[in-house]
C-alpha cells in the first residue's frame, strides 16, 4: 500500500503527463525550456526521483514527438536537448535502450541530411549520437551498421558551422577507436572527405586521418593521391595538416609512392601548363589568378613537404635523390608565374646542397658561378635577384645526380661524397620551422 507522500508524488506525474499530451507546440516549447533548465545534469536516479519513478513514461513521449515532428523542425533544438539530458545521465543504460529500440539512432542521421533543419538542430543530432557511440562498442557497431558513417562525412562536408563540424570531428574520432569491426569504413570515409570542397572539413578530415592511420595499421591505396591533390589548397591550415600528415605516412608502405608523387609536383605537365598558356594568351586577366592556380600551389607545397621531410630524416633526402629530385627543385625555382614555388624550392634545394657536396657540385655547375654565389648568399630572395634569362636557366635544367650516384654506387658508397650532415640540419631548420608556425596559425 503506498503512502500518502508517494500518492502525492504519482499524482503530479500524472498532472504532468496530462499536462504535455493536451499541450500545442507553444506550450510544449515552454515545458522543454523549464525541463532543460531544471534537470541538466542530473544523473538517472535522480531524474526518476524528480519523476517519482516514472521518468521513462516522459522520454517515451519526447522520442514519439520526435519521430512525428523532426522533418519540420518544429522545436527540435529543444527536444534533442531535452532526450540529451536522459542519455548522458550517469547510469541511464536503461533509457539508452529506450531510445534505441525507437529507432532512434536513425532518426539522428536522418536529421543530419535535412536541407530545412537548422545547424543549432544537428549539432544537437550529433552530440546524442557522441554520446551512444561512447556507450560503448556494439553501440558504435550499430551507427555504422546504420550508414552512419556515410550520413556524418556527407554533413561534415555540407555543414557550414565551423562548431558543428568539429562535434562531427569528435564523432568520427569516437566511431575509429574500440571499432575494430567498421574501423576500416571510418577510415575510407576519411580519405573520401579530402577532396571536398570545404577547408575546414578538409582541415578535420587529415586531423582524424593522422589519428586512425596507427589504428588501422595499413594504408589505402587512394589516400596517396587524396593527400597530394589536397596539397593545391590555398587554405595554410589544411596544407599543414596535409604535409604533418605526409610526415607520417612515409613510415608506411606508401613511403615510395608519395615520394615520386611529391617530385612529380615540381614540374607541373606540360598539358596543364599548356591550357595556362592558351587561357593567357585569350585573356589577359588571367594573369592575376595565376598564382592561386592548384597546380602551382600543389608545386610549393611539395616543395616545403620535401624540405620538411628532408629536415627529419636523411634517409629520406637519399632516396630523394635518385627520384631526380634535385631537377625537379630547380625547375620550379624557374617558376616565374609563382614566387612562393621559387621560394620554397630554392629553400629545400639549399638543404640538399649542404647536406651533399656532390648535389652542391652539379648545382654549381648549372647555374654558373654568379648565380650559384647569390643562391648560397640569400637562398629565401634569390627569386627577387634573378633575372629572366637566369629563371630560364632554372626551369630548363638538365642537372641528374641519379646518374652520378649510380656511377659512385650504393648508397653506402654515397655518404663518403656526403660530408656531415648536423650542420647541414641545423642550417635548414629555421626556415621551415617558421614556415610551420606560420601555417598551423
Amino acid at each position: 500500500m503506498t503512502s500518502i507522500k508517494e500518492q502525492a508524488a504519482i499524482s503530479r506525474l500524472l498532472s504532468f503527463l496530462q499536462e504535455w499530451d493536451n499541450a500545442g507546440k507553444v506550450a510544449r516549447s515552454h515545458i522543454l525550456d523549464k525541463f532543460i533548465e531544471t534537470n541538466q545534469g542530473k544523473t538517472a536516479p535522480e531524474l526518476e526521483q524528480e519523476f517519482s519513478q516514472g521518468a521513462s513514461l516522459f522520454l517515451i513521449r519526447l522520442t514519439t514527438w520526435l519521430r512525428i515532428t523532426y522533418m519540420t523542425g518544429c522545436c527540435l533544438e529543444k527536444l534533442l536537448k531535452s532526450i540529451g539530458i536522459f542519455l548522458s545521465a550517469v547510469s541511464s543504460n536503461r533509457y539508452l535502450r529506450e531510445f534505441l529500440e525507437i529507432g532512434g539512432v536513425l532518426t539522428l542521421l536522418e536529421i543530419l541530411g535535412l536541407e530545412k533543419i537548422t545547424e543549432e538542430a544537428k549539432k544537437e543530432s550529433v552530440k546524442l549520437l557522441q554520446v551512444i557511440a561512447n556507450s560503448g562498442r556494439k553501440y558504435k557497431e550499430l551507427i555504422c551498421e546504420s550508414y552512419g558513417v556515410r550520413s556524418t562525412a556527407e554533413f561534415l562536408a555540407k555543414s557550414q558551422s565551423e562548431e558543428t563540424q568539429e562535434e562531427v570531428q569528435v564523432l568520427l574520432d569516437s566511431l575509429v577507436h574500440g571499432n575494430p569491426k567498421y574501423q576500416n569504413q571510418v577510415y575510407k570515409g576519411l580519405i573520401a572527405l579530402l577532396p571536398c570542397a570545404s577547408p575546414k572539413a578538409q582541415q578535420l578530415s587529415l586531423q582524424t586521418l593522422r589519428t586512425a592511420q596507427p589504428i588501422i595499421g595499413t594504408t589505402h591505396p587512394s589516400i596517396v593521391d587524396c593527400v597530394l591533390k589536397v596539397l593545391g589548397t590555398m587554405h595554410l591550415e589544411v596544407q599543414y595538416e596535409a604535409i604533418e600528415l605526409i610526415k607520417d605516412l612515409v613510415g608506411y608502405d606508401v613511403r615510395q609512392a608519395l615520394l615520386k608523387g611529391l617530385v612529380a609536383l615540381l614540374i607541373p605537365s606540360v598539358k596543364e601548363t599548356s591550357k595556362l598558356q592558351a587561357k593567357i594568351l585569350n585573356d589577359p586577366s588571367i594573369l592575376q589568378l595565376t598564382p592561386s592556380l592548384p597546380m602551382f600551389l600543389q608545386q610549393a607545397a611539395a616543395a616545403k613537404a620535401i624540405g620538411v621531410l628532408v629536415r627529419n630524416d636523411i634517409s629520406i633526402a637519399e632516396e630523394l635523390l635518385y627520384l631526380r629530385v634535385v631537377h625537379g627543385l630547380m625547375a620550379a625555382m624557374g617558376n616565374t608565374d609563382h614566387s612562393n614555388s621559387q621560394r620554397l624550392a630554392s629553400l629545400t634545394l639549399e638543404c640538399f646542397v649542404q647536406m651533399f657536396p656532390l648535389v652542391a657540385e652539379h648545382v654549381c655547375r648549372c647555374m654558373g658561378e654568379e648565380l650559384y654565389q647569390l643562391f648560397l648568399s640569400n637562398a629565401e630572395d634569390l627569386y627577387t635577384k634573378i633575372d629572366s634569362i637566369q629563371a630560364d636557366i632554372l626551369a630548363a635544367n638538365k642537372v641528374n645526380v641519379t646518374r652520378a650516384l649510380r656511377h659512385l654506387g650504393s648508397c653506402h658508397s654515397m655518404n663518403t661524397f656526403c660530408g656531415s650532415h648536423d650542420s647541414a640540419h641545423t642550417a635548414c631548420v629555421t626556415h621551415f620551422q617558421n614556415d610551420d608556425v606560420e601555417s598551423k596559425e
